[in-house]
């Protein structure tokens, strides 16, 4: 997907093509439903010198010209790294739920979290699931998220820790959401070696509560100066 076209996907079941060209990509950071989680992952990243966020939830507004289903996506450094996260997307009033890698430069991410975020595309399998006109019907405790780099697992658990969509949604700023189509990516897990890894491949996984897998895998390359 580039920037200057619309992105192409395929609902599953049906295998109708969905056509987004979304105004905003937006980015839901700090989204564990447990506070105190929150607070210590906070913590965390401020030991190693990320900044805290101005608010909890965080967002962070991306344009839609990073968001890619390419096998190949260009970095500009070697300290990038994904993270999977369930994606939301609304279309005509519609919602589908995909599975997308929230790929950040961290040495960035020290100096600004969303100069950080923006700096490397967006990927986004391009499998979603009709989940129709309310949000509220996404069985989001059934859900399980996982991802590795290089063949190595990465982060692995439960959806049910993060906020349930409707309500990341609900806690937008006046402004950012005017109902219209939209890209949310809903937050992620905890890594399970506590330390960013920098690798080449990734994958990510989100397993739905009937068996079927949304995936996406995507390896990154070094953009030429």
């Amino acid at each position: 997907m580039r920037s200057d076209a619309t992105s192409e996907l395929i609902v599953v079941g049906s295998g109708a093509t969905l056509s987004i060209a979304p105004e905003r990509i937006v980015v839901a950071g700090y989204t564990a439903k447990d506070e105190a989680v929150v607070e210590h992952h906070i913590a965390e990243l401020a030991a190693i010198g990320v900044p805290r966020p101005v608010s909890v939830p965080a967002y962070y507004v991306l344009s839609p010209g990073l968001l890619t289903s390419s096998p190949v996506v260009e970095v500009g450094s070697a300290t990038t790294s994904g993270e999977v996260e369930p994606v939301v997307i609304r279309h005509d009033g519609r919602y589908y739920l995909g599975v997308g890698s929230d790929h950040t430069d961290r040495e960035l991410e020290r100096v600004d979290i969303a100069r950080s975020k923006a700096a490397c595309p967006k990927p986004l399998g391009s499998h979603v699931v009709d989940l129709g006109p309310d949000l509220s019907v996404v069985d989001w405790d059934g859900l399980v998220a996982e991802s590795s780099v290089d063949s190595s697992t990465y982060q692995s658990g439960s959806v049910a820790t993060l906020r349930h969509p409707s309500d990341t949604l609900g806690r937008m700023p006046s402004g950012l959401d005017d109902g219209g189509d939209l890209v949310l990516f809903c937050g992620t897990l905890s890594l399970l070696g506590g330390k960013f890894v920098y690798g080449s491949r990734w994958r990510v996984d989100l397993r739905l509560p009937h068996g079927e897998t949304l995936t996406h895998v995507y390896e990154t390359q070094r953009r030429r100066a």
